[in-house]
């Protein structure tokens, strides 16, 4: 993997007023995700449901079935968001994913064993607590492989294997599976969902989220010494070893917890650090904060689009968004070989 280019003094100055605009589309796309749906809701009825005034059915769609969803789709889309941030400024590569050190596929496969073993349903508590247990013991399995002070490489190659050694293990699961309603369960749940979530769900992933968020911000300043190598943060005072390790263990407990209550979604954690970073000068200590908004806005976007295509049943947002974070990963692929061939010229 090459490494970005330092980010000595930028070429462009950061967006002034883009974390308020980016908080500001956060909550337009918060509001229309309460009114949005097969019952449509005004903007008037959302506030009072929301204070308690109003219909009842009003009050059950907006604070029973929508809220929590919404809830949802800006904690983790902001997990998601913050998370490739700050893997991509760990890696100083724009092609970093959250994925890429097995948290989320092994979250995925420890939950997948609980349903296939009868143990829980999809909204059962104990789906999340596999989860999450998953990809804790995917970093501490990555660090026992890999080594606390194991060079960017090696943890990658150690990542990949156990992304690997995980995706194995789900499909296992599923193929044992006691009948095809179990298996039917887990593959739609693998899709990625915030369908039919409550605010037991919500109460569960928050804080773990924002435990992982404090992990991830609060060594922003690194990121930027980092850019310049890491030989240079070394000199500079940063400790590579514990930021690594701050890192690794924040995206596992964000993601996991993300994972544990809705699912596989992807491609949000690489979307959203791109289309923010042209505006925060390339900066990777400015780029955390939009990120996580830019984020949660896909996420709830994507969320909203998928109750309004028209399709005889919700299509999975997970599903949506890597229809559209495919093609995007590849242009920065195609983008890359570009740039890399153009500097050998």
């Amino acid at each position: 993997m090459s490494d970005q280019a330092a980010v000595p003094a930028a070429t462009s100055k950061p967006r002034r007023g883009l974390v308020p605009g980016l908080a500001g589309v956060m909550v337009l796309l918060f509001v229309m995700s309460l009114a949005i749906g097969p019952v449509q809701l005004g903007f008037a009825d959302v506030l009072h449901a929301l204070a308690g005034l109003g219909a009842e059915e009003n009050l059950i769609i907006v604070r029973e079935i929508r809220l929590p969803r919404a809830l949802l789709a800006v904690a983790i889309g902001g997990m998601l968001g913050l998370s490739g941030a700050a893997m991509q400024g760990l890696l100083r590569n724009p092609l970093a994913a959250p994925s890429l050190f097995g948290a989320p596929q092994a979250a995925a496969f420890a939950a997948v064993s609980v349903l296939a073993l009868g143990w829980s349903d999809a909204l059962g508590w104990s789906l999340p607590f596999a989860a999450i247990a998953g990809a804790f013991l995917s970093v501490f399995l990555l660090l026992a492989v890999a080594g606390r002070n194991a060079s960017l490489l090696l943890l990658i190659l150690s990542g990949l294997a156990i992304s690997a050694l995980a995706g194995a293990g789900t499909a296992l699961a599923m193929n044992l599976a006691p009948n095809p309603f179990a298996a039917l369960e887990i593959a739609f749940w693998l899709l990625g969902s915030l369908e039919d979530r409550s605010m037991r769900h919500v109460l569960l992933a928050v804080p773990f989220i924002a435990v992982a968020t404090v992990l991830l911000v609060a060594p922003r300043a690194a990121f930027r010494a980092l850019a310049l190598g890491e030989e240079a943060a070394e000199s500079l005072g940063v400790n590579v070893a514990r930021l690594r390790l701050l890192v690794i263990t924040g995206v596992a407990l964000g993601v996991g917890a993300s994972v544990a209550v809705a699912g596989t979604i992807a491609f949000i954690g690489l979307v959203a650090p791109h289309l923010v970073r042209p505006l925060v000068a390339h900066d990777p200590a400015r780029l955390l904060a939009p990120a996580a908004l830019a984020g949660a806005c896909l996420l709830l976007a994507a969320d909203i689009a998928v109750r309004v295509i028209p399709a005889t049943s919700d299509i999975k947002v997970g599903v949506l968004t890597s229809i559209i974070g495919v093609p995007f990963f590849l242009f920065l692929i195609l983008k890359q070989r570009f740039s890399l061939a153009g500097e050998e010229a």
